[in-house]
C-alpha cells in the first residue's frame, strides 16, 4: 500500500486521533446536544398533548356553558309562565271581588230605594188622608170629629192600597 501513498503508521495514528476526537465530540458535544434535542422534542410533544387536552376541556366547558344557558333560559321561561298564570289568577279573583262588590252595591241601592218608596208611600197616604178629611170638611161645611176623621183616613188608605 505504500505504492498508493498509504503509510500504515500514519494511518493508525490518524485513526487513533480520529477515534479520540470522535469520542471527545461524542461525549462532550453530541451527547448533550442529542439530550437537549430529545428534551425539546419531549417538551414539544408534552405541549401538543396539553394543547389537545386544553382543547378538549374547552370544548367540554363550552358544552356545559351552553347547557347551563339553555337550562337557565328554560327556567326563566317557566318562571315567566308561572308569573303570568299567577297574574291571571289574581286578576280573575280581583274581578270576581269587584263584581261581588258591585252586586252588593246594587242590592243595597235597591233596598234603599224600596225603603224610600215605602216611606214616601206612607207619607203620601197620610197626606192624602189629611187632604180628604180637610176637603170633606170644607165641602160638607161641618166640623168633623176625630172619629170621623179617622174613619175617612182609613177608608182613603184602603182605597189607595187597592190601587
Amino acid at each position: 500500500m505504500e505504492t498508493l501513498g498509504v503509510h500504515w503508521v500514519k494511518l493508525i495514528a490518524q485513526t487513533i486521533n480520529f477515534s479520540i476526537v470522535l469520542f471527545v465530540l461524542w461525549r462532550f458535544a453530541y451527547r448533550p446536544i442529542f439530550a437537549m434535542l430529545e428534551a425539546r422534542r419531549q417538551k414539544i410533544a408534552d405541549s401538543v398533548a396539553n394543547a389537545d387536552k386544553i382543547k378538549a376541556e374547552l370544548a367540554a366547558t363550552e358544552a356545559a356553558r351552553h347547557k347551563i344557558l339553555t337550562d337557565a333560559g328554560q327556567q326563566a321561561n317557566a318562571l315567566i309562565e308561572d308569573a303570568r298564570a299567577a297574574a291571571a289568577r289574581v286578576s280573575a279573583v280581583e274581578t270576581q271581588k269587584a263584581i261581588a262588590a258591585a252586586e252588593q252595591i246594587v242590592v243595597k241601592a235597591r233596598e234603599a230605594a224600596a225603603q224610600d218608596r215605602a216611606r214616601m208611600l206612607a207619607e203620601l197616604k197620610r197626606e192624602v188622608g189629611r187632604l180628604v178629611v180637610q176637603t170633606t170638611a170644607t165641602v160638607t161645611g161641618k166640623i168633623l170629629t176625630s172619629d170621623d176623621q179617622q174613619r175617612l183616613a182609613k177608608e182613603t188608605e184602603g182605597h189607595l192600597a187597592k190601587s
